[in-house]
């Protein structure tokens, strides 16, 4: 039996790690959020790890606030950065694998094609600055590790096609950001390609978005064609939609390493993003 912990396991990309070994006889999923586990303390870490003893542990657990983790400075690095790092110390004591999730942020956004994992990272924020602070302590305190760096996730929970959905029905049309480029990444993608890696001696730093690139108002103006919606997308500049967190202009993650080092390929985004609808009318 392999017992797999995942922390932050009720967000999207821990419900989509359940709904893929559900059927799976072999393995265990063991969710906990703060209420179960606060990984910012190293000795609650290393006590439920100790009691569990499980194959792997699987850090979905993060503050993804952007604009907040501005504010929350200190917050931001006990849950980004400390947490990982009592997470990779409780891995190494008690052997067993460490996965964590990262993210496009930890780079400067301001590339004219893809980063591969051999970039070097430059964040331009406090959350992408705390994230690659937990991957330099995951990289310092395990030596079987897998970091995987994402982007504009959705999946099983709150989201950009759902909030996009929403406002569909309520309005005629919506202001979306048209300068900011990435790869929409669906949660069930993600969660095939961590099962690639999660099984294998294959560590490292991986990127792993889905194929194909476009804006946030490229994505917008998908997620109405195939909710058969005639809602307008106007298109914005960031500079008309002010934040207190810069974004990245640029946000493409090449999947070089799984392509130098598995037979993995995740889907283009058009066809995740299809899929993931189809699923979403049948809740």
């Amino acid at each position: 039996m392999y017992k797999l912990l995942i922390t932050g396991g009720n967000g999207q990309l821990g419900r989509a790690i359940n709904s893929l070994y559900l059927k799976r006889d072999d393995i265990e999923c063991i969710n906990t959020d703060v209420a179960d586990l606060d990984i910012t303390d190293l000795n609650a870490v290393l006590n439920y790890v100790e009691k569990c003893r499980p194959y792997a542990i699987v850090n979905c657990a993060a503050h993804t606030a952007v604009d907040l983790c501005e504010d929350q400075v200190d917050l931001a690095y006990k849950i980004n950065a400390i947490g990982p790092r009592n997470l990779s110390i409780a891995a190494e004591k008690y052997d067993c694998k460490m996965m964590q999730i990262s993210t496009d942020y930890v780079f400067g956004g301001d590339a004219s094609e893809p980063y591969i994992e051999f970039d070097v990272p430059n964040p331009q924020g406090v959350y992408g600055a705390s994230k690659l602070a937990g991957e330099n302590f995951v990289k310092e305190f395990s030596t079987k590790y897998f970091i995987i760096r994402t982007a504009w996730l959705y999946g099983d929970g709150k989201n950009f096609v759902k909030t996009m959905l929403r406002l569909a029905e309520e309005r005629d049309e919506v202001g979306v950001v048209c300068d900011q480029v990435g790869s929409p990444t669906s949660t069930f993608e993600l969660a095939k390609a961590m099962d690639k890696l999660l099984f294998t001696d294959n560590y490292g730093t991986f990127h792993g978005t889905c194929e194909g690139v476009c804006s946030w108002a490229d994505f917008a103006e998908e997620i109405f064609k195939l909710a058969g919606k005639n809602t307008k997308v106007n298109r914005l500049t960031s500079d008309q939609y002010p934040a207190k967190a810069k974004r990245p202009a640029y946000s493409v993650l090449e999947n070089y390493m799984l392509k130098l080092t598995t037979d993995f390929m995740f889907a283009d985004w058009h066809d995740a993003l299809k899929e993931y609808m189809d699923w979403l009318q049948k809740q």
